[in-house]
């Protein structure tokens, strides 16, 4: 089970691919994924257990400090996040849904946590960057009251740091729309993109 999250994103891409090396050498933790974000931005995500991704955090800030634009640690994170992150969630059915908005990488997986952390909803998709300019879309469902509220919890948290782009609740999709966001879920996991993370996002 992954206990913790951290995150470093960093304004070059070379350096970045430099940190990501450091992280990964300073603790036993894993990549959840590397990649470049338009303009030239580059992010690292890593997890583990919560000592360990302390420590990778810590020396990837430390190993270019002038060169970090955001960075990011949730020692326990909520089991759903991971999967959502990785289009893996299982969803077999949508309720009512819900989507968070936010302008960063980092307010969106701390909005998911939030969410998934503040009422039993199933979180579908966290596509964070990659071709939407560097911001972050969570979708979720369940309940139209649970949906309600974690949509709120994750809303107050990204208002809190002024990343919050848009909040919006549908209480009963169309089906056809419902469908496609099963599948985008049960997509299989992406190949390899290489070392430095595959091809840049487009804004």
């Amino acid at each position: 089970m992954i206990e913790a999250i951290g995150l470093v994103e960093l304004q070059s891409i070379a350096w970045g691919v430099d940190v990501a090396d450091v992280m990964v050498k300073a603790a036993p933790v894993q990549f959840i994924d590397t990649f470049m974000v338009t303009p030239g931005k580059y992010v690292v995500l890593v997890h583990g257990d919560p000592s360990s991704v302390e420590s990778s955090v810590q020396a990837g800030r430390q190993a270019a400090p002038e060169q970090v634009l955001d960075w990011l640690l949730i020692p326990f994170v909520h089991p759903q996040v991971f999967p959502a992150i990785r289009n893996q969630s299982g969803a077999a059915a949508i309720g009512a849904l819900g989507l968070v908005e936010t302008s960063s990488v980092a307010s969106g997986v701390v909005a998911a946590d939030q969410a998934a952390k503040a009422a039993s909803v199933q979180l579908l998709q966290l596509h964070l960057a990659r071709g939407i300019g560097g911001k972050s879309i969570l979708s979720l469902t369940g309940k139209l009251f649970d949906v309600q509220a974690a949509v709120e919890a994750a809303r107050g948290g990204a208002e809190a740091t002024s990343r919050l782009v848009a909040v919006r609740i549908i209480p009963n999709p169309h089906p056809d729309l419902a469908a496609r966001l099963l599948q985008a879920v049960r997509r299989p996991p992406e190949a390899s993109e290489g070392a430095t993370g595959g091809a840049p996002d487009s804004a």
